[in-house]
Formats: structure tokens, sequence, C-alpha cells
């Protein structure tokens, strides 16, 4: 540790900030470690006020469900008005008044990925999934049946397959005035539009209005024809002289879809950061994809490749004109909440610095390059730096991080409200007081979103004295969480976010169930969502097929007409009749979640992978982050605490399925086991502690368990 303007900064992280971060922005390092002191000298006092209120409010909510259990939701709602936790809903809707946004999230629905900072080839590739090839998502996944074995190499069965669903999905999407895509046997584009040559004749689209530009064909009959529809775009990838394209009957070597439009790069959730080091990775991931120079190199096979961010792409546009379209994911970057701090700066008297106070700092900092055009891409055209700010509690700490980015952009000499916030409505206060927080950001928001797992840890959390709490499963058919969907869109929409923000849906989980996604996740769109959670590339090329199907600016225009969801249906409770469940059904929910635990808290703590695809009982890969270990810990912790099952129970199941997580991971680099030794496992000491410690833990977060038990394997290691 180094002194840097009075703090004791990490030596790795000194090093990055001074030698690369800096590099070529306008601001020293005497500067930047000088506003992080102010900065921390601010805000950290107003932070630990209002985390010190979350623990005020929710002594105050157990000690009444202590009384009055569950009560009557009358008596419930006057009492969390009283105590100031329900904030009266305000006379009229707020309306928000954001300027400099880009199209991808004013205007543009489509698939958002989250993407761990910390792993620079992942963060490439989400990047790079603004375009997605359809035919691979068809060839490689259950999104397409698949009746055979495939052969090694190219299968032409497969690939036939392939070949008509796409033109099954053209004739949905981009009908010809007569006849099928399946008949074409050439396309033909230029600034008179698309011709397409069958045995027919020929025959131009039903919708002329669906071709958006083109791309020469050249002397191999290699080209471009462009389509868009409802602000996506489609590109017929025209290549006779590739295996697919020899195959096809117009010469199509591909259908290539605009799939992951926008893209969060997270420092929170999904990452394992413990440490200046593992902090220096993740800031280092972001500022290479604002710079333009971030790489990765791997082997496939005998050959090393290099990834590196997809330049833009070129066409001839339908009125004649040149025609660029982003080739890259518009990025947004997720920050640590408040009650986070870290361990890789501290102030003179040996406090953590509050974690979200560097993040906006580096952020920003790293964003400079991008808004200043230093780099071969851009990223934002609008000119703004997009802060996703999870795990704020209500109004007041949406107004600290407003006032925190207000600070930030004076120290960089930023025009104010360049940096944007996107709230994330997965706590309880901030769902039941939704339009007071917009209200509070109402010049920076362009993002609220709802999350089942997080939020439903929550509400656990919160009513934790209340009595014993659903099954995980049973959560999803309750009247508050289907309350909670409904309202955080018409509150959204109610405040002006059409054609100015984002309203989010959360994530797909299961990786490999694309075809299960494909029937199941069109249901967000539907519900007036313009961006939802996908766990990869593949799954954003998959999930861009609901927003080309589904208008909707169309549904939000009609779902802007409805009576907004009764936010008293937020105060159910979602507590159960123990005496309803079998010991069968205890068994399997307890085992159900303490596997789920331990298969998220071996990869974090020993191998320092803070997302992954977790194999769950059934062997199904779910993927898993801090939102999933928060929901498996507190229902446990809240079961153990109500009697439902006993310590000696939880113990016994935790230890059982410690060998079988063991068994899941054999074949994982580096994997530690957990049973040989329970005792002496990091990993499986820190899964006990957050279940058992998961009552009197500060709204049941993890982080805190985690980063601890994280640095003492790093340092045993």
């Amino acid at each position: 540790m180094a002194d840097a303007a009075g703090l004791q900064v990490d030596d790795k992280l000194r090093a990055f900030v001074e030698g690369e971060l800096l590099a070529d922005v306008d601001v020293s390092a005497e500067s930047f470690w000088a506003t992080l002191a102010r900065l921390q000298e601010r805000f950290a006092p107003r932070i630990a006020d209002a985390l010190a209120l979350r623990d005020d409010l929710q002594a105050r909510i157990d000690a009444w469900h202590a009384e009055h259990g569950a009560g009557s939701r009358d008596d419930y709602e006057k009492f969390l008005t009283e105590i100031g936790y329900l904030l009266p809903e305000p006379s009229s809707a707020p309306t928000i008044d954001v300027d400099r946004v880009d199209p991808e999230i004013a205007e543009v629905p489509g698939a958002q990925l989250v993407v761990p900072s910390t792993n620079a080839r992942f963060a490439l590739n989400a990047a790079n999934a603004r375009w997605g090839s359809l035919f691979d998502a068809y060839y490689g996944t259950d999104a397409l049946p698949q009746d055979h074995e495939l052969a090694k190499g190219y299968d032409e069965k497969r690939g036939a397959q392939v070949i008509a669903a796409a033109d099954e999905l053209l004739d949905e999407l981009f009908a010809l005035a007569k006849g099928s895509h399946a008949d074409v046997t050439a396309y033909r584009a230029s600034v008179e539009g698309l011709v397409a040559d069958t045995a027919n004749g020929t025959v131009g689209l039903a919708d002329p209005s669906a071709y958006a530009g083109f791309r020469e064909t050249d002397g191999d009959g290699r080209g471009a024809v462009l389509l868009v529809r409802h602000g996506l775009h489609a590109e017929l990838t025209i290549d006779p002289t590739t295996q697919v394209g020899r195959q096809h009957h117009a010469g199509v070597s591909d259908v290539v879809l605009e799939s992951a439009v926008t893209t969060i790069v997270d420092l929170e959730d999904s990452v394992a950061t413990v440490d200046g080091e593992d902090k220096s990775l993740a800031y280092r991931n972001w500022l290479g994809l604002m710079t333009g120079d971030l790489t990765s190199e791997f082997q496939r096979g005998e050959k090393t490749i290099t990834r590196r961010a997809n330049p833009d792409r070129e066409y001839t546009g339908a009125d004649g004109k040149p025609l660029t379209l982003p080739g890259r994911s518009l990025m947004l970057v997720r920050t640590c909440g408040h009650h986070m701090t870290t361990n890789a700066v501290r102030t003179a008297d040996g406090a953590e610095v509050n974690e979200g106070v560097l993040d906006a700092l580096v952020a920003a900092t790293a964003a400079l390059y991008d808004l200043q055009g230093k780099g071969p891409h851009t990223n934002s055209r609008a000119g703004s730096v997009y802060i996703v700010k999870p795990k704020q509690h209500g109004p007041d700490e949406v107004a600290l991080t407003v006032e925190l980015f207000a600070a930030v952009e004076e120290a960089l000499g930023l025009q104010a409200n360049t940096l944007k916030i996107g709230i994330m409505d997965e706590e309880k206060r901030t769902t039941l007081n939704l339009a007071a927080c917009i209200e509070a950001a109402r010049e920076r928001v362009i993002f609220v979103n709802t999350g089942f797992l997080d939020r439903t840890g929550d509400e656990i959390h919160t009513c934790f004295a209340a009595g014993p709490v659903l099954r995980k499963g049973d959560m999803k058919s309750t009247t508050w969480l289907q309350t909670y969907e409904d309202r955080n869109v018409d509150v959204a929409l109610a405040a002006g976010f059409e054609h100015s923000a984002q309203v989010g849906k959360g994530m797909w989980a299961k990786p490999a169930a694309m075809a299960e996604m494909l029937e199941q996740k069109i249901g967000h769109p539907k519900a007036g969502a313009n961006c939802a959670w996908v766990p990869s590339p593949t799954a954003a090329t998959v999930h861009a097929l609901h927003y080309l199907r589904v208008d909707v600016h169309a549904v939000q225009d009609e779902i802007a007409k409805r009576k907004t969801a009764d936010r008293r249906d937020l105060l159910e409770l979602p507590l159960s009749d123990p005496s309803t469940l079998s010991d069968a059904d205890r068994t399997h929910e307890l085992e159900t979640n303490a596997q789920s635990i331990l298969g998220y808290v071996v990869r974090w703590v020993g191998l320092g992978i803070g997302c992954s695809t977790v194999p769950d009982l059934e062997g199904v890969g779910l993927m898993e982050d801090r939102a999933t270990l928060r929901i498996s810990s507190q229902l446990i912790a809240n079961w153990l605490a109500h009697g439902v099952v006993d310590e000696k129970t939880v113990r016994d199941t935790f230890a059982r399925m410690a060998a079988l997580v063991d068994e899941q991971n054999s074949g994982e680099p580096g994997y530690r086991p957990m049973a040989r030794d329970l005792e002496g496992s990091e990993s499986f000491q820190a899964a006990l502690e957050l279940v058992f410690t998961g009552r009197t833990e500060p709204n049941g977060y993890t982080e805190r368990t985690l980063t601890q038990w994280r640095q003492r394997a790093k340092s045993n290691a």
C-alpha cells in the first residue's frame, strides 16, 4: 500500500490508475487521488447514515412482526407509513427529462447481455454480440429440434433443417409480396429495392419499408441484403462460395440478426473482486472497452485466436446514401451498491473506501476516452455514460447517487447529467416507492428493471420475523410478485420511459435451454419490457426473435391505458403453513437450495469466479450469481429460524450436497474438493455462514461473507 492524497492505495491498483487509466486523458494522478479522497470524505458519512437507516427500519419491522405476526394488510400499511418506510403516493406521476440518450436505450427494444468485467474474452464476446448468426443459433442449440445424430464437421441434413427454418422465419417477419423465401433462387438488392428471383418470376417484399439497404455483390457473388423490423436489423449474407452458401437455394450463407443491442459490463454481482488485484483487472477490461484496445488471446485447436471489438458495419442505405450501423453493443457499466467497501483503498485511519464511490470515479474516467473520441470505436454516440446502480433502498438513496454522479462530473469537467443512472428495482423499499425513486433521478434515469431473485431475497429478509416463507418455486405464483412485475412497467411508462428509457426484465437462467427460452421469454416483450437479460451471445440472438415478432412500443401504448397495479398488493407476505409440507417437500427444498449455494460458493470462494453455470440437482446448468445465492440462503435461514428445519438437518444436508457438488466439479482445473475436509474448506464454511448468519446479515446480502472467505482462500493458496 502506498500513500496518495492521504489514502492508502493498493500497489496494483495504483499502478493501473497512474499507468493505464490516466495515460491519455487530462487528469493527473494527484488530481485523481485527491478527488477520490474528497468524494470519500463527502459521501462516506452520508452512506453510513443511509445504511444505519436501513438497519433501523428493519429492526422496527422485525419488532412489529414479533408482536403482530403477519398482521392485517391495513395495519401493516399503516405501520410502514408511520415509520417512513412507505412514502405517500405522489399526487401526479413524475416525468423524466433526460437528454443525450442513445437510440439503443431510447428507441430500439432488444436483448441485453450482462457480462462479468473480469473476463476479457467474455466482455469482448458480449460487445460483439450486437450481431449474431441465426444459422449458428439454430444449428448448435435446441432452438431447432434435432432429429438425428450430427455428423462430424458440417452436417448437411442439419444444414437443410436450418435453411428451412430460416425461410419460415423470413416468411413470417419479412414476407415476400408473393410466394415463399424458400422459392428464391437469388436475391438482388439496389437503391430500387429488394428483388427476389423465383421459378415463377421476380417478386419484392410485401412491405417495401422493411428493406433497409445492401452491400454490393462482388465478382464471386458475395454481398448482403439489409432488412429492418421494429428498429432491429437482419442481414441476409450472400456468399455462394461457403459450404452453407453452396447448399442454400439462393446462395445465402447466413442470416445475421441484430441481437444484444445493449450490454451491462458488471463490476458487481457477477464478479469476485476482493482486493486491489481483482479490482484492477475488472477496471482494466472496462477501460479497454472504452479505448477500443481490449484484446483476448485463446487457443482453438492448434490456432491462436485474438479477439477484439468488431468494427462498424457499412452498407448502402435504401436511399442510396452510405449507411453505417454499430458493430458493437452499447455498453453500460454496473457499479457496486452503497453497502460495499473495498480494501483496495483505505483512508488515513484505516477505513475501507466505499466501493461504489471508487467505481463511479474509475468508470467515468475510463469513459473519457469514449467521450473524447480517443479510440477507434464509439460507444455512446449521444455522449453519455450509462451506470447501472444496484441495491438502492428508496428515493433518498437514489438522490444520494445523483449527488455522487454530479460530484464526479464536476471533478472530471463533464457536462451535467452525462452520467446516467439505471435503477435496479430489486429492493422492497424501492419497489414500494418506485415513482419517488424515478423522480429523484428524473434528469438521469435511463433504466429500471425487475429481478425475481434479488427482489425475493429482499422480500424474505424484510418479513423474516413474520413467519416461515413459501418454497422458492411457489414464490413465482404469488400476488405480490405479479404486482411487482406489472407495477414496475406501469410506473415507468407513466413517467415517460417510452422512447426515452429502458424498462427491463430479468435473466433467463438456463443457457442450454434455448427451445424453452424461445417459448417462454417472449413474455417479457409482451409485458412491455424493451430489454431483458440473457446469459450468452447465442441466447441474445434467439431472444432477438421475440423483439422482431413483438412491437414493444405498441405493447407499451396499450399498457399505458390500463389501470396501474395496486401498490397495496405488494404488501402481501409470502408466508407458508409448514404443516402442509411433507417430509419429502422439506428435504427436496433444503437439498435444492443447499446444492445451489454450495455450487456457486465453491467457485466464488475457491476459484474467484463470480458468475457461472452451476448444475442443479438434476444436472441442469443454471446461471448463478449473488442474487441466486441471496434468495437460497435467506430461505434456509428463514426456515431454520421458524423451526421448519433444524440445525442438524441443515448441516447434514450441506455435507451430503458438498459431495455431490465435488463430483459435479471434478473436471474443473484448480478445484479444491470440499467433502474431504469440511472443517478446513473455506468454501464450505462460507456456505454455512451465509445460512447461519442470514437473519442478522444486513438485508440478507452475501458480499461480506463471500469476500472474507475469498480473501482467506487467496491468502492460504
